[in-house]
Parts: structure tokens; sequence; C-alpha cells
């Protein structure tokens, strides 16, 4: 039976569990069940099913390839057996090759199983870590010594195969250096690397290979006979030691995880506003090869008070959720700013900020752990460059707090016992590394070790990254953090198609809840500091960023009023007597009485000095400060002119007038040319042409996954691919059309032909198969009812499912009456 026969066996459930358990299988939809067929044995499909299967399937599958028979069958019955020996219950076994059926990795009766010929090419060479037979050994590699290898063979590996008694003898006197070599081996794989003509008389490998142990199979690998590692497993059976059950994670329970969770989060969102604001402040260059320079990066994270790694997070998520992107300011000039969408996310409340963060995290293919490495011609990879993405990032983050969100609530998990959790789960993608060279097994500690490779790496960044945004708390998953995988791994139709989420969205609202209420006073001290005792309200947050200074931020955040935030409000447009009165309705103490008097003082001051455009000029109606501007050694460098006795004259721009003066002490205001004071509030520099956030998670397995009506909807197209498709083969177009004299017809007659027929359908109100050319130049037919033919066009009715169809005569190919 073919791997098509069997699917068109199944029933319409398992079909669909097929398509929901593998969703590649459906993009786009199969024809019919032959074309499906030829999908679910692709070599890339099997990849992913396999990397999606737990260690101990993984096994019960290589079991299958060791117990299969030369017809390609494997005796379920056999593997249970050796199965019950390697301590596995014949439960647990059945449950393995069920998952195994729903995939369709294996297929056939309950008896005799067989299995996707990808597997092979994608699964170890050697089935259970076992290696071949000596005498096919022997027999494929030659005789090593005739091929020049500079060892002598004392005992024949056939011979001392074939003896069991003095196989059994050879293994008890060999040293305990190479025993140590065979038990490494026999766990699998069988293959050990070693330079056999470097290698000293007397060494653990040279020692089995001379005794007959190990056969080498070429000058720098050496096999363990199958013979040798079925005596080794003596105490297992052949398929060695398995793993029914997953390893115990035994966590902490942490009663706060929620509360230092949010608060993790509040630091979160603060600390990106704030490196986004010292971005626009001053705007880093963007590296020719792209990307943010190794200095500038530094910066930041010194001026943001966090450390680089964080900082180098934070730039990435900024990126991906289009918060900041690079600017081209001239030919060749590029800087790093913020772009317009900063602006509304900063103006929404701490929850809704923080989950554009999460998902933005969670869903980008970029990995901040990447930023400080080195790359593949050892430079260091820049922040915000290309060599940041990886499109294993996502699944590896799912994966690592998919573990946390399986414990109970508020249950820590030491991060080892996680990633051991993780390569059982998933041993394809986060397996421990198990190659060492032959020489090595014998060093304790050696083979085995989790290696550093990058996907260990990206888990292990993946828990420190979720701690920093708050979707951890003390090493346990937050309520906020379930509700943010929830999201990710539903299967549910999407029910935000636009990615515009209301204020029903339950992320947000499970945060709001754990974060303290944002507050809309200030408590004003006589130091002139503003304390906001928790999150201020976004309008609160504005008024304070025009008039105070930030000194702290934490749970309640210190600002601090002077002169030049008094000035700067006043630039922005703030009379004095608004000032006086938005901190009389803000604040919940008394004021002193040194905040009027500094209010009313630099008021009195704030534009006494007027300048315009000349080059530029100054001019006051206080000749004293006239006197004395001119006087002042500081603005030696504007070399000023006085042109009367209330007007100077400067040849640089009003700007850097306005700048050195408000350096040097004093409040000037610009002027128009009618002599009006032009009082505007700074403009934030902003990133043009930049992108809308991409919708997230599209690239997502899972989110491809059908569920409910449209896996029905799925199954029933197929089907009725599969029944077109068997009609088509019983058509009569489907074989070759010949004349009278019995050669084959031209495509010219053909065509001539099937107008004829189709003239006679019409005529009779016969049915007729229709063959046409489609518009991809892909061949079909289709038994249709004629209707009408003209203007170059066949209008025809299909009665099985009551459509209409129209055809270009010039596309038509061939057409036979039915029956």
């Amino acid at each position: 039976m073919t791997l098509a026969d069997h699917l068109r066996a199944l029933s319409d459930e398992d079909l669909g569990t097929l398509l929901q358990l593998r969703p590649d299988l459906t993009v786009p939809p199969p024809a019919d069940l032959s074309q499906l067929a030829s999908r679910v044995q692709s070599r890339v499909s099997v990849a992913r099913a396999l990397d999606g299967l737990d260690r101990f399937t993984l096994q019960v599958l290589d079991g299958l390839r060791y117990v299969r028979g030369d017809d390609a069958y494997a005796p379920a019955e056999k593997l249970l057996t050796l199965a019950a020996e390697a301590g596995a219950e014949p439960a647990k076994v059945r449950d393995a090759l069920t998952r195994l059926r729903q995939l369709q990795l294996i297929y056939g009766d309950s008896g005799q199983v067989r299995l996707l010929g990808a597997i092979d090419e994608l699964t170890a060479s050697h089935p259970v870590g076992l290696g071949r037979p000596a005498e096919e050994l022997v027999a494929t590699n030659g005789n090593r010594r005739a091929r020049g290898a500079p060892i002598e063979l004392v005992a024949d590996p056939v011979e001392l195969a074939a003896d069991p008694a003095g196989l059994r003898r050879m293994l008890l006197s060999a040293p305990p250096e190479a025993r140590a070599v065979l038990d490494r081996l026999a766990a699998g794989p069988p293959i050990g690397q070693v330079q056999l003509k470097s290698t000293v008389e007397g060494s653990p490998v040279r020692w089995l290979v001379e005794h007959g142990l190990l056969v080498a199979v070429a000058d720098d690998l050496v096999e363990l006979p199958r013979e040798v590692g079925l005596v080794l497993r003596r105490d297992t059976g052949p398929l060695g030691t398995m793993q029914p059950e997953p390893p115990d994670l035994e966590g902490r329970v942490r009663p706060g995880a929620d509360s230092a969770g949010a608060g993790q989060a509040m630091e979160a969102v603060r600390h990106l506003d704030a490196l986004l604001s010292a971005i626009a402040d001053a705007p880093p260059p963007v590296l020719k090869t792209y990307g943010l320079g190794v200095r500038e990066l530094r910066r930041l994270a010194k001026e943001c008070g966090i450390s680089e790694a964080t900082c180098a997070m934070l730039l990435e998520i900024a990126q991906a959720a289009a918060l900041l992107t690079g600017h081209a300011e001239g030919p060749g000039e590029s800087v790093w700013l913020p772009t317009p969408a900063y602006d509304m996310w900063r103006a929404g409340s701490i929850a809704r900020q923080w989950a554009l963060l999460a998902r933005t995290w969670l869903g980008m293919t970029r990995a901040p752990a990447l930023v400080g490495q080195r790359d593949d011609r050892d430079k260091v990879i820049n922040a915000l460059s290309h060599d940041v993405a990886k499109a294993s990032a996502p699944a590896v983050r799912r994966a690592v707090l998919g573990v946390l969100a399986d414990q109970s609530e508020l249950i820590a998990v030491d991060p080892e016992a996680l990633l051991d959790r993780l390569a059982w789960q998933l041993p394809r993608r986060f397996g421990r590394a198990s190659t060492a060279s032959a020489e090595q097994a014998s060093r304790p500690g050696g083979p085995g070790a989790r290696g550093s490779s990058a996907v260990d790496l990206l888990a292990r960044s993946a828990l420190r990254e979720a701690a920093e945004l708050g979707v951890t708390g003390l090493d346990a998953l937050t309520a906020h953090g379930r509700v943010l995988l929830r999201e990710v791994f539903s299967v549910e139709d999407d029910e935000d198609p636009l990615g515009i989420r209301g204020d029903g969205d339950p992320l947000v609202a499970t945060l709001d809840r754990l974060l303290p209420p944002p507050v809309d006073h200030v408590l004003v001290q006589a130091d002139l500091t503003v304390v906001v005792p928790g999150p201020p309200e976004p309008a609160l947050s504005a008024e304070l960023a025009a008039l105070a200074d930030a000194e702290s931020r934490g749970g309640a955040t210190v600002y601090r009023v002077t002169p030049t935030s008094v000035r700067r409000g006043l630039d922005a447009g703030y009379a004095p007597a608004d000032i006086h009165e938005l901190f009389r309705r803000r604040s919940r103490t008394p004021l002193p009485q040194t905040l009027s008097y500094l209010i009313d003082d630099v008021a009195r001051r704030h534009g006494g000095l007027r300048v315009g455009a000349v080059g530029s000029y100054l001019r006051s109606d206080d000749e004293n400060l006239i006197a004395e501007v001119l006087a002042d050694r500081r603005l030696a460098g504007l070399s000023l002119r006085r042109l009367a006795p209330t007007v100077l004259a400067c040849q640089h721009s009003p700007g850097r007038l306005l700048d050195q003066l408000r350096g040097a002490g004093y409040v000037p205001v610009a002027e128009d040319a009618s002599g009006a004071v032009v009082l505007t509030r700074p403009v934030a520099p902003r990133a043009t042409g930049w992108t809308a956030r991409p919708r997230l998670y599209v690239d997502d397995p899972d989110r491809q996954r059908l569920t409910g009506p449209r896996l029905a909807a799925m199954v029933e197209q197929i089907r009725r691919g599969e029944r077109i498709a068997r009609a088509a083969r019983r058509s009569p177009l489907a074989k070759r059309q010949v004349g009278a004299d019995g050669q084959p017809v031209t495509a010219t007659q053909a065509h001539a032909q099937a107008l004829a027929v189709l003239r006679q359908g019409i005529t009779e109100r016969k049915l007729v198969w229709v063959g046409f050319v489609d518009a991809h130049g892909s061949t079909g037919s289709r038994l249709v009812r004629p209707v009408s033919m003209g203007g170059g066009f066949l209008h025809a009715e299909d009665d099985r499912n009551q459509t209409r169809h129209t055809f270009a005569l010039h596309r038509i190919t061939a057409a036979a009456i039915e029956g």
C-alpha cells in the first residue's frame, strides 16, 4: 500500500488531525490526496514534524528503524518487547506510536508499519546508536593493514564477533581507559574520531583496534561493531536506556512573583522612554554597514543608567516595534531617530506601553544576545545590525516560557533544570552536544556536556530578557506573562485581524491590576523638589517634562524645579499665572514661597532681551542690561556691536545667539519682523518615511494551525479535489487520442474535433469532458454541460456543484462526450 492509498483510507477525523498537527501541509491547500501524500513525505515537512517530537518518541521511532526487516516493514510487537527490556512501559510506547501515526511519519496496520523514506535521511545513520555488524564493517572497508594502516591486529573482528564467550573475555581484559571508550561509544553514536597514525603504543584506542573491539573505517574514524555494542548493553537491551518521562523540575514557590514582574515591567517602559528621548536629543549615526556603533551603545547605556546588554535589548525591541528607525539626513548620512509612533506609544498607559514591548519581543526575529559576539569573520556584531537577526529566536523564547507555563503559578524553576527539560521535549532543537573524539571519551566530564551552541545561548538569554521585561518575576512566570503566552499558543481564528486592540485587551487589563494606579498629583517640597508618588498620568508627565527636570525615577519619580526649567516652560508658551495655577492644582502639599519667588523672578527677567534676524540683533528697553551684555566676557565670541543704546548687532544666527545668551544665564526670547514675541514648544526630531509595526507571528506554524469549521472545510476541499482527480483519471481524455489511421492527432486536429464535440453537446444537452490549459500553463479536464459558445468563449455548467464555468476557446485542447 502506498502512502496515497493509506491517506485515502483515513477517516475525515484522522485526516483533520494530520492537517492540524502538521499545518505546513496546508500552505497552499493541496489539490487532492496524491498531492497531500507528496507533501507528507517531503524532506522539509518531515524535518519540521521531527523537530516537534520529544526524546522518547524519537527513541521509539529509532527503535522501529532498528527492528525493520528487509521487506521495509517494522514489527510493532518486537519493538514493544525490546522497549520493555529498556524499562519503557508498553502503554507509553503505544502512545508514542499513536502520535507517530497521527503525524503520518509511520503508516500501515497495527502489526506491521512502514516509515517514510525521508526519516532515514534526517536521523542518525546508526539506528539506536548501534554500529554495523563486524562482518559488514570489514567487508565494506577492506583490510586496513593492506591499505597502509600502521596497526597490526591481534584479534580478527569478525572471528571475535562470532565467538560470544571470547568476546566477553576480551572485554573483561580491556584496560579501564579502553573500557571507558567502549562504554561511551556503546551509548551512541558508535563512531569515534582519532588519528590512527599518530596514536602511540598502549593508547586506549590503539589497544581496542588491535584486539578487534573497534574497527578502523577510515584513517581518522573508528566504529564499534554491533556485536560488541549488544554485549555492552546487556543490562538495557539493544535499544539502550530509554527516557519515557521528562526530567523532574523542582521549583520554589515565589508569592511575590507577580508584583516583582509588574515592577520590572514599569522599569522596562521607563528605560525605553529615557533611551529614545536620549536618542532624540543627540541622534547617533547609522553605521555604513547598518547598525549602532559600540561607542554610541556604551554612551546611551551610561546616560540611561542601564547595562549595555539591556540597552541593546531595548533598542532591538524599539526597532522591531517601529518606534526607532534610521533617518537619512543627506547623501550618505543617516542617524537613528524615534518615529512618530513613539509619540503615540508614550501617550498610552504603562500597561499598554509594556504590552507592545512584550508582544514585539516574543515575536521578533532579533536576538539581542548576539550583540557584542563575534561573527564568522571575527568582527563584533553591532546592535541594530542585520547580523542580529535569528529566525529561530521566536521559537526559542516560546519554548523556554512554555516550560515555565507548564508549572503551577508562581513556581520558580532552576535555569539548568529548565534547559534539561527542553533538551527532552525538543531534543532536535535543544539537545546536548553528543559528539566527541574517541580519545576524549575516557576523560571525565568530557563527552555529554552541554555545548555552547547558538540555541543554548538564545535559551539562556531568553530567560534573562524575560526577567528584565517583567514577563517573569523572581524566576517564575507572572500572571501577565501567562496571558502573553496564551495569545501566542492560541489556535483560534485571529479575533483582531487589523492588529488594533481595544480597551478589552486582556494583557493590558492583567498588568493594570498589578500596577499602582496612575496619580494626578504631586508633592512639592521646600527644596523645590517635586515628588510624584506613583506612575504619573500622561498629562501630568507632559506638564512636568516642560516645567521641571527629572532627577530620579522608580516607584516614585522626583523632579526638581530650576530657573532653566521655568524658562523652558515660559518659552513653550506658559504664562507665569499658568505655572502658579498648575502647581497649585497638582500639589497636595502647600506651595513653598521659594517656588513662587523663583517663578516670579524668572518671569520678570524673561523676555528682557529680544533676539531678531539680521545676521541677528539683540534689543532691550533696559539700557543697563544692554551694557551688561556688551561687557560680558563670556559673550566675546559673538562679536557684538552696539548700534543704538538699546540695540546690539551680531554676525551669527538668532539660534546661536539665543543659545549663547541662555548659557550665560540670561533669559532672552526671539521676536519676529513685527517685534512680536515668538514662543514655541521645542519640536523633537522624528524620523520620516517610517513603516508601521509589522504583524507578529505571521510565520509561526502554531498560528497557521487550523481548527473548527476551517479545518472541516479544508478536509472537504481535499476530498472534493480527490473526487475530481479520480474522475479525471477515468475520463476519455486521459487516453492518448489517435486518428482513423492509428496515428496520434495533432494539436490543430484535436482542437477542431473538440469544437465539433462541443457543438454536439450544446445541441443534445449532453455532458462533455473538456480538456483545457489554465492561465498558469497547467493542463486539466472537467466534466460539464455546455450551454453556449460564442465570442471566443464556451459557457458551461457543472451539475455536481451547480456552478458555471467559462473557458476560452483557444485554451481548449480536447473534448469527449461522457459515456
